[in-house]
């Protein structure tokens, strides 16, 4: 994936930074399934790429898109989550390159995207459960059991990061071992013809591309996370390319046994498809499987996705990004007030439709990763002496060409969106552009306490004195 270099964790001004050690840190097969969460959480909701472009362009785009999106996204974030091992995260990659101003930006849409897409992990808990008990279908019923799913959840990662992490190893082994069990039983039932299936004139582009986006991304998240790991700076691009491993193979194969093992009805192709592929391919009890496996995989991307979100407002608040209360940590080492805000927009989240969350958490997240290109880009040229201690083997040209696909990519995304989802979206882009002044007002009047650690280096060092560094 690049190089390592051996360098300590020094950030642009080449000061250390002391790092208190708040409990347990992650290790490398938790952050692996965390960020196998964060990003998949196995094939599940990639039914609809078939139900748009048929079986050849699905096939295609899981095949295809990675290199377009997925590599040069997990490159970025090894790269940047070395440079800034801490909770910040993305956040602190803009605030160094681009000024707190951008830095807040970024964090307010990437906060609200992955709270917008942690709303949607409830709802499909239990629409893979409302077959066996139809009460959860909708209703009082519905309301309580999303209520009581989000409480349980959110205890979880009170309880600390690290039982987030191993908890998510053992979710992510039961949610891949029935598709490596159909893959096998579905081998004699392949006929390959089935899948050059395609027509181009008949495709779905926003819903196809929203789904591949959707199921590709989200590997920068992990990076709010880098604070809480193990010697990030050996531990996350390892992780980063292990997961990559896991994920892309983890969708493609899936569809090519399942668009190969039956014949198409392209209609049917809709969330939880799979279920029913399984039960024709191998019975009833595959079936259940599957539908178990996707319930808990749900589990599992829910408790990742909070993670991340609690621990960016808490990174947030050790720059004086937020109000100091956001930096409280419980006894487990975990971000209470962050956990507490990120559970309270799940829950009122919790009413929109799948493709509505899709939609409106892929237009605020292209907006962020503008940012973050921007950023990675600019850290190349004003500090291209501060230490990484894993460096893309590209020069400047060669990390601004890296983003250049992406880029395209996020255009793509953004023009095939619909009128309801801009408008609303550039209204949430709107109120965070007002709220950083709201709270630097807010800071100057006092009547809540802001403060930035001490343990923190500064970050700004290099847009300042970028000649001392080259010296």
């Amino acid at each position: 994936m690049g190089e390592y270099n051996g360098a300590e964790y020094i950030v642009i001004n080449e000061v250390p930074s002391p790092r208190a050690n708040h409990g347990q840190k992650i290790s490398l097969l938790p952050l692996v399934f965390l960020i196998f969460y964060e990003v998949s959480g196995g094939p599940f909701v990639v039914e609809d790429s078939v139900n748009a472009a048929g079986p050849l362009l699905a096939l295609v785009g899981f095949l295809v898109f990675p290199f377009i999106w997925s590599v040069p996204e997990a490159l970025i974030t090894a790269e940047m989550g070395t440079m800034f091992p801490e909770n910040g995260g993305y956040v602190v990659w803009v605030s160094s390159a681009l000024g707190p101003y951008w830095g807040f930006q970024l964090g307010w849409m990437k906060w609200l995207s992955g709270v917008i897409d942690n709303a949607l992990y409830p709802v499909l808990f239990l629409d893979y459960l409302k077959s066996g008990i139809p009460a959860l279908g909708g209703g009082l019923p519905r309301m309580l059991a999303v209520l009581a799913l989000t409480i349980i959840l959110t205890y979880m990662n009170y309880r600390g990061v690290t039982i987030v992490g191993w908890v998510a190893v053992l979710l992510g082994i039961f949610s891949i071992l029935p598709f490596v069990v159909m893959g096998f039983i579905s081998i004699p039932k392949i006929k390959p013809k089935r899948w050059l299936v395609a027509d181009v004139h008949n495709v779905d582009w926003n819903l196809y591309l929203n789904t591949l986006f959707w199921n590709l991304n989200y590997w920068d998240s992990i990076s709010t996370l880098s604070g809480e790991v193990e010697n990030p700076k050996k531990t996350l691009p390892k992780a980063l390319f292990y997961a990559l491993i896991l994920v892309v193979p983890g969708y493609f194969f899936p569809l090519l046994t399942g668009t190969g093992a039956i014949p198409l009805q392209r209609d049917l192709w809709t969330d939880g498809y799979f279920s029913d592929v399984a039960k024709i391919v191998g019975g009833v009890w595959l079936r259940w499987w599957i539908q178990g496996a996707a319930a808990i995989s749900n589990m599992g991307m829910f408790v990742a996705e909070m993670s991340s979100d609690s621990f960016q407002l808490l990174g947030m608040a050790e720059r004086g990004m937020l109000p100091e209360l956001f930096a409280k940590r419980s006894r487990y080492g975990t971000p209470l007030v962050g956990i507490l805000f990120s559970a309270s927009g799940v829950i009122l989240l919790s009413w929109l439709s799948f493709q509505e969350i899709i939609a409106a958490e892929n237009f605020l997240y292209c907006f962020g990763m503008i940012l973050e290109f921007i950023a990675f880009v600019r850290l190349r040229i004003i500090a291209p002496a501060s230490p990484r201690p894993y460096k893309i083997p590209v020069g400047t040209i060669g990390a601004t060409l890296m983003c250049i696909p992406p880029t395209i990519l996020i255009c793509v995304v953004l023009f095939f969106s619909s009128l309801k989802v801009m408008i609303i979206n550039l209204v949430a882009v709107a109120i965070g552009l007002v709220m950083q002044p709201c709270l630097k007002h807010i800071e100057k009047k006092k009547w809540l306490r802001f403060s930035a650690s001490s343990d923190l280096p500064d970050i700004h060092a290099a847009t300042r004195d970028n000649n001392s560094l080259i010296d």
